[in-house]
């Protein structure tokens, strides 16, 4: 059985533990009727998921994620079958023990896109850009309202004010570096973002570790996973994982993604803006790993990182 666990920290301490957490899946699967199925531990994440056989995943969530593991089961039973790519079929889902949750569903074929990026040739890349831009304009086409009962925020300029208030905290967590961290509050102060948008339903970790790829034949990607964190809102919040780990800041592919999504390009600085009040923004980490501007300057960085000419 698993410990109870009701911090990050706590999580992160047993998380790699499969002497606790195998047993369990396990036990789950005996629970399912899934009895004789290999059970195999996936390497990365930072929660505990197995596949199950050769067609099946199992995830567990810890007491304190108890709302994105309902979160997580509602959306992919309201979007299977409905949008371009397949998504994981939800297969069951309950109550384990010590406010442990799991979540099983179907297993989407093929690699993570992430790993095999570099393998694919310039055409391969435009097309795939192009395919999981016409995803997302499918995804934020559809109905929301059935999943107001566990996808929020209810207000999104609430959220927005939450998130501007608590800024200097998020970054200064990470140790943004300077010049950038002391001119974030003027930049936000000076972006207009919208405090009641047209809202669509938000995948809001949109990229490339979250599509899956068949690398045989045509290279068709194969699928859509992780929504866990959808969120209600404005789409333009998530243009930014498709501008930071999709495109990456390459103006091309990101003009290439807006065409095949059907809409003009966003102001660079209210992506931005999105960028740095993202629940999960890690902007050190965008720092080293994308191109930056030579003059630092963050009314540069919106335009090298969203920009589309060039």
């Amino acid at each position: 059985m698993l410990p109870r666990v009701d911090t990050i920290d706590e999580l992160q301490a047993m998380v790699s533990d499969e002497t606790l957490l195998r047993p369990a899946a396990l036990d789950v699967c005996n629970r399912l009727g899934l009895v004789g199925l290999a059970v195999r531990r996936f390497d990365d994440g930072s929660l505990p998921v197995y596949a199950i056989g050769g067609d099946m995943v199992l995830k567990f969530y810890p007491r304190f994620e108890t709302n994105e593991a309902i979160r997580e089961a509602r959306v992919l039973d309201h979007l299977w079958g409905q949008l371009p790519l397949p998504t994981p079929r939800l297969h069951a889902t309950d109550e384990y023990a010590n406010g442990w949750r799991f979540v099983l569903m179907s297993r989407l074929p093929g690699y993570s896109l992430s790993e095999v990026w570099q393998r694919l040739t310039a055409a391969d890349q435009d097309r795939i850009v192009a395919e999981s831009a016409e995803t997302l304009a499918a995804l934020h086409a559809m109905e929301w309202k059935p999943l107001t009962d566990v996808v929020g925020p209810s207000d999104w300029g609430a959220f927005l004010r939450r998130q501007r208030a608590g800024i200097a905290r998020q970054h200064r967590a990470p140790e943004v570096p300077e010049p950038w961290l002391s001119q974030i509050p003027d930049f936000l102060d000076s972006v207009p973002l919208p405090a009641s948008p047209e809202l669509a339903l938000l995948h809001t970790e949109f990229m490339l570790e979250h599509l899956t790829i068949d690398m045989r034949g045509g290279r068709r990607l194969t699928g859509l996973f992780d929504f866990e964190p959808a969120m209600i809102g404005d789409p333009a919040y998530d243009f930014v994982s498709a501008g930071l780990f999709v495109t990456r800041g390459d103006p091309r592919q990101f003009r290439r993604f807006y065409e095949a999504y059907g809409r003009a390009p966003y102001d660079p600085d209210q992506l931005l803006a999105y960028t740095l009040l993202h629940v999960y923004s890690d902007l050190p980490w965008y720092l080293r790993e994308l191109p930056t501007p030579a003059e630092p300057r963050l009314d540069a960085l919106a335009e090298t990182w969203f920009g589309t000419e060039g």
